[in-house]
């Protein structure tokens, strides 16, 4: 095992994000809170020492992350709010920092761009 210098972070919605999920014009799948919590989105952030600092790094990309977990549900923009916020965010998601990171394999890490332009 290795340890990496990065925290973690993972983020899970909230339920002001799965109304706006039911609330979506031609929505009939009936999800719960429990199923939009279940696997929920975890990146890597620079090494925090403590917990405030990770949370300092979610507040630098608070937009870029909710634009990515609203893509993540809906592609089409027009669907999404239009008054996204640092507040808004923080209503509609949970942030839980993890300040050590282990990586178990021994293979390197191959980094790809997601189609968001996150790296």
């Amino acid at each position: 095992m290795f340890i990496v210098d990065r925290s973690a972070a993972l983020i899970r919605p909230k339920q002001p994000f799965l109304d706006w999920l039911l609330a979506l014009p031609g929505n009939d799948i009936p999800l719960t809170l429990e199923d939009i919590r279940t696997d929920c989105t975890v990146i890597l952030i620079p090494e925090a020492a403590e917990p405030e600092d990770g949370i300092a790094y979610i507040d630098d990309v608070a937009e870029k992350l909710f634009e990515m977990e609203l893509s993540s549900w809906v592609g089409d923009e027009e669907l999404w709010p239009k008054k996204r916020n640092l507040k808004l965010f923080w209503e509609w998601f949970d942030v839980e920092i993890h300040l050590g990171v282990m990586d178990s394999v021994d293979d390197g890490i191959h980094n790809t761009p997601s189609d968001h332009g996150y790296h």
